[in-house]
């Protein structure tokens, strides 16, 4: 049976180039195909012979019936993950407006901004069962590619797959995060004018940040409720899970708890990809 990654997502949001990379890990690439056109190529793939084992296909604009086909490919046994792109709407303004492309639907509902809320609201079933999101907004094409391939470069299924992410909330809240929690109740070593110019990264902030009764309880907790709920996860089908942990600006607290949880993770045999959306400060 084959191994497919289903590429979805908005328009502007990245598909192609995730398309780009997954080639470059040895998948077999097929760009803007018809959902209909899914069961003829999938068993093509399947058939003795085929040489294909790994499977990237694009959407394309239809996505009536992708749902009810990712299911029957998983109910014929084939390992099907659904990769959803998401990006902001400022975001995608600004890439139509950057590269004056058109948006496939601006002929249906008028400008770039009504044709994004109005893919947006048709994607949201697809997006909510997607076994993976990526919120491309503030992603360039090499941090993407980096997040690509520690997703597919060489996945086991049989292990979910866990992100660990820093972000700042007054950037706005991760679209792509499964599990988000906000860690500004803890002493902030923004206002410590030693501290404040360095990141979690550094030993002086991850010392301030960790050595401190309160932090200790809270990852005590959070790490025994996670490990509880982590097989649930899996039995419910999930391949792939974002953890993001939120502080004010996502320089200091959020950056020392995002390694510090998933060096625990990892101490119990469970390996966890760690990012830092906001780290380099205010955009």
């Amino acid at each position: 049976m084959a191994s497919v990654v289903l590429i979805t997502g908005l328009s502007g949001a990245g598909r192609s180039g995730a398309a780009d990379v997954l080639e470059d890990l040895g998948f077999y690439v097929i760009d803007n195909l018809p959902t209909s056109l899914l069961p003829t190529i999938i068993d093509l793939a399947s058939k003795p012979g085929g040489n294909i084992d790994r499977l990237a296909l694009v959407s394309g604009r239809s996505h009536d019936d992708l749902l009810p086909e990712v299911a029957r490919m998983r109910t014929e046994g084939h390992d099907v993950t659904l990769l959803f792109l998401d990006a902001s709407t400022p975001s995608l303004v600004q890439r139509y407006d950057a590269t004056r492309r058109k948006h496939p639907f601006a002929d249906e509902v008028g400008g770039v901004l009504e044709a994004i809320e109005h893919e947006r609201a048709l994607l949201e079933p697809v997006k909510g069962q997607a076994d993976l999101v990526f919120d491309t907004s503030d992603l360039n094409v090499h941090q993407l590619k980096k997040r690509l391939v520690e997703a597919f470069e060489s996945v086991d299924h049989r292990q979910m797959q866990i992100a660990v992410e820093s972000f700042g909330f007054k950037h706005g809240l991760p679209l792509d995060a499964d599990i988000v929690m906000d860690v500004r109740f803890l002493p902030n070593p923004h206002w410590v004018e030693e501290l404040r110019p360095l990141t979690g990264h550094d030993p002086l902030v991850r010392d301030y940040v960790l050595e401190r009764g309160v932090t200790s309880s809270f990852l005590d907790n959070f790490e025994t409720m996670l490990v509880d709920v982590l097989p649930s996860y899996r039995s419910e089908g999930r391949s792939y899970l974002t953890i993001a942990i939120g502080c004010t600006g996502g320089r200091h607290r959020s950056v020392a708890l995002t390694e510090e949880l998933a060096r625990r993770l990892a101490a119990r045999g469970i390996a966890a990809h760690t990012s830092h959306r906001d780290v380099g400060g205010a955009r």
